[in-house]
């Protein structure tokens, strides 16, 4: 292990790690709210179509309250 660390500058490798994997995050993040299903700011943009009918309340039979 101590002969790649000749090759390569220990501090020149850790500053380009913590570069790429700061970009991969970002762009994880964006491509995430990019979506649909996954954007936290806004939540979903538009409603499936079914999604009102699904949720509707039940339809009542016509039984009303005895007092």
């Amino acid at each position: 292990m101590w002969r790649i660390w000749r090759l390569f500058d220990p501090l020149r490798a850790m500053v380009v790690q913590g570069i790429f994997l700061f970009g991969l995050a970002a762009m994880i993040h964006l491509v995430l709210l990019s979506t649909n299903k996954y954007n936290w700011f806004d939540g979903p943009r538009v409603k499936p179509a079914g999604a009102t009918a699904q949720n509707a309340p039940m339809p009542t039979r016509g039984v009303e309250a005895k007092s």
